[in-house]
């Protein structure tokens, strides 16, 4: 309120800000403005005062701060229900005052009514109308247990984050971790920070080191943040899933679990009981500590009614049951959000049409690289046949495999196939080396090689949601299935009593 000088000044009521404030009442601590959760009071004579506080600010709504209430600088008490200054006599003009009334008769109204929001007017980017649908949706489900599986580009990252905003301003949620692939958790929160000014700890092992460092090694790391981005390799490890539940508890109310590509967390066997990966059984134990959850996929099907069954039950257990298929669409309508851009394209438009162009390839050279490739792998594949057909089985089945790597890195690119092959010929040459420098009248050689069976899915299973390669980078990769190819190169070489060398 504007104040006139010749009115005299009328002392406040307010507490002595030196003071403690006590639960409930609004602060000003660096700069921002915090609700007073706790007051923890000085254990002895001459300590200080531990208040933690729950940011009030639109950039950082909920975010909590732990303070000693005595060594902060600008800490001040604000009581912003001191009608003291009334008798002062000027109050602000009416067109202040209705703006102000009509500011908080918006949040009271959006706070209690699920069709108004607030969310697409506090975000930096342009919205389109199909993004509003899963909003409308999870203020809708009294809790918001959704499944967003809109097709790929149509902005599920965009309709998770007002979500989230609109949950935080109606203080529906306090505690928030989405759980992301690796490849995508610093994707996760530069737009969550940039479009949404909300602010998310990428948590890792880092984060971890330096929380114990700053605050000891009992610290549980959960606890020093309420908002969370972590990849699922972390989820299956139970060094940081033990201290994930024990920050829950058995029920976290104004809890958000954002598990992006959901997909990985379904059972992906088709029996009637799928067997739970071990990505699963982490996403079981966390998703019914969780009040909210919000799943995330493009791909929600992976064709096994089952498995879709089981996803669901993680998603919402009063709902679904695993082992009994859903029936029809109407049992997904109030969870599930389901758009394919043909469908958007016919509402309304914006998006290219997808065209397959068929290229024909009879005018092809039979010397060209498309064609004779293939046909020199097969050669090669016959060859190795004929030669290993009185092998023991162990080498025949480490040949296959060796054949299989190649012909999935020639349907990869020639570049793949060329830099695979260089791979094997040169673990194939190491044997020949070791062959030759060996004395018939020296002991035998060592037992070749053994494919064991990470040695097997690194040449033919792509990453899934229980792989250690989704952790590590793409160079990485490369360099563990190169060594899985050599040696099972190894393995598959063979030597008859008679010194024959395939």
């Amino acid at each position: 309120m504007s104040v006139d000088s010749q009115f005299p000044q009328i002392p406040s009521t307010v507490t002595s800000p030196d003071l403690p404030p006590e639960q409930g009442e609004i602060v000003r601590v660096r700069s921002r403005r915090y609700l007073v959760e706790a007051v923890e009071p000085p254990p002895n004579p001459g300590d200080q005062t531990l208040v933690r506080l729950s940011c009030l600010e639109d950039d950082a709504e909920g975010e909590e701060l732990e303070v000693l209430w005595e060594r902060e600088l600008d800490a001040k008490r604000m009581n912003e229900a001191d009608w003291s200054k009334l008798a002062l006599g000027q109050f602000d003009p009416p067109k202040w005052f209705a703006a102000y009334y009509r500011t908080l008769r918006w949040n009271s109204v959006t706070s209690t009514d699920p069709k108004l929001f607030q969310a697409p007017y506090r975000a930096g980017i342009r919205i389109d109308a199909y993004q509003l649908e899963p909003l409308r949706k999870a203020l809708l489900l009294p809790r918001v247990n959704l499944f967003i599986a809109d097709d790929v580009g149509l902005g599920k990252t965009i309709e998770a984050g007002l979500i989230v905003r609109e949950l935080l301003m109606r203080q529906r949620v306090r505690r928030i971790v989405v759980a992301a692939p690796p490849s995508v958790v610093l994707q996760w929160k530069e737009e969550l920070d940039a479009r949404f000014g909300l602010t998310f700890v990428v948590f890792d092992r880092d984060y971890v080191r330096r929380m114990r460092q700053e605050r000891g090694y009992s610290v549980n790391p959960w606890s020093t943040h309420s908002r969370f981005i972590v990849s699922h390799h972390l989820l299956r490890d139970e060094e940081h899933a033990s201290p994930l539940r024990d920050w829950l508890g058995t029920f976290a109310p104004g809890s958000l679990l954002i598990l992006d590509e959901a997909h990985n967390a379904a059972p992906a066997s088709g029996a009637r009981y799928a067997i739970d990966s071990q990505f699963t059984r982490s996403i079981r134990e966390l998703a019914p500590r969780f009040e909210h959850r919000l799943f995330l996929s493009a791909t929600p099907h992976n064709g096994h009614s089952n498995s879709f069954s089981a996803l669901l039950e993680i998603l919402d257990p009063q709902r679904f049951c695993r082992g009994v298929p859903v029936q029809n669409v109407k049992e997904l309508e109030p969870v599930m959000v389901r758009r394919l851009k043909d469908d958007l394209r016919k509402l309304q438009g914006g998006f290219p049409e997808r065209r397959i162009v068929e290229v024909p390839i009879d005018g092809l050279a039979p010397d060209n690289p498309e064609l004779l490739l293939p046909q020199l792998l097969d050669e090669y594949r016959q060859a190795r046949d004929e030669r290993l057909k009185d092998a023991p089985k162990s080498v025949q089945a480490a040949a296959a495999l060796v054949l299989c790597g190649l012909q999935k890195r020639l349907l990869s690119s020639i570049e793949a196939f060329a830099s695979t092959l260089r791979v094997h010929r040169k673990a194939f040459e190491t044997q020949l080396a070791k062959l030759a420098a060996s004395s018939p009248a020296a002991a035998p050689p060592p037992a070749p090689a053994r494919v064991t069976s990470s040695t097997r899915r690194l040449l033919l299973e792509p990453p899934d949601g229980d792989d250690e390669r989704a952790e590590v980078g793409e160079d990485n990769t490369r360099q563990e299935e190169d060594t899985a190819m050599a040696v099972a190169t190894a393995a598959s070489f063979y030597t008859s009593q008679d010194a024959f060398v395939r």
